[in-house]
């Protein structure tokens, strides 16, 4: 029988070859949570107790698939956005802490209102549009995603908090359903934005589990989806309403001056907490 200490020690060892040395702790860390149900501070206080043989089969399952680059989050099956446990698999992209900040930005800057129609484009997990609708009182939110098997993702993961949010599934280069012109106050979008030159900078275990259609644009039109989504902001916001986007750092200034020459005003580059040009917003 092993103990939690020695079993934290054999998922350490296993994982040494394909992790980095900071992510290795951490990723061992949060198989053990996961699978013995403990947080971090009851795990600290029993590293002497016994772990019961299917829980360490099933710590071997995951260290197998983590030792063939699968994101730590596709083998738990869930991963932490705003105060959220969401459902992820390769049917959707991986939330990113950088768009936490997109959604801390919008709710800090629409703080007490209520009852705001609220639209999120490319809504992947679901992570934008539930994490509003669990902080915006009595909004009405929409999700509109494209890919079938992302939306089933993200209406489990809605029906695990019980919150209501209007899905739609659309091509967002097609006209939008549903919506009435000038009817929203807010739309927030983490479109595609990775170029394709790109790939060879990224990490194994994006490329080869998370998908492809969430992440990347052609190198030759690198904005395509901030062009179209700034022309259905233009038609689906009121006067006033608010439009954000989660941009690749490269892009800041040509978004914000996209944003300038369709009339937004007050359009401007937010930089997250790494000091990168992240988030780009404007106001019709």
């Amino acid at each position: 029988m092993a103990t939690i200490q020695q079993l934290q020690q054999i998922v350490r060892e296993s994982i040494k070859g394909t992790h980095s040395e900071p992510e290795v702790a951490s990723i061992a860390q949060l198989v053990l949570e996961h699978v013995l149900q403990k947080n971090r501070v009851q795990l600290s206080l029993s590293q002497q107790e016994e772990v019961a043989p299917e829980q360490v089969a099933q710590v071997e399952q995951m260290v197998q698939r983590l030792q063939k680059h699968e994101p730590v989050q596709y083998v738990l099956g869930v991963a932490h956005f705003y105060g959220l446990e969401l459902q992820v698999d390769e049917r959707v992209l991986i939330p990113r802490p950088e768009t936490e900040e997109l959604v801390d930005l919008v709710l800090r800057e629409h703080k007490g209102q209520e009852g705001l129609q609220v639209l999120d484009i490319c809504a992947g997990s679901g992570c934008i549009p539930l994490a509003l609708a669990a902080n915006l009182p009595r909004a009405q939110v929409y999700g509109l995603e494209v890919s079938e098997g992302a939306l089933k993702v993200a209406k489990a993961n809605a029906r695990e908090y019980n919150l209501l949010v209007e899905w739609i599934q659309a091509d967002i280069f097609e006209p939008v359903p549903r919506i009435a012109a000038e009817s929203l106050d807010i739309i927030t979008s983490n479109p595609p934005y990775v170029l394709e030159e790109e790939k060879m900078q990224m990490r194994q275990n994006v490329l080869q589990y998370e998908p492809h259609l969430a992440l990347f644009v052609p190198d030759q039109d690198p904005l395509k989806y901030y062009k179209r989504i700034t022309e259905v902001a233009l038609q689906l916001l009121k006067k006033g309403g608010n439009l954000y986007f989660e941009i690749n750092e490269r892009y800041g200034q040509q978004v914000q001056e996209l944003l300038n020459q369709a009339g937004f005003a007050e359009a401007e580059v937010v930089e997250d907490l790494f000091g990168k040009e992240r988030i780009v917003k404007g106001i019709r």
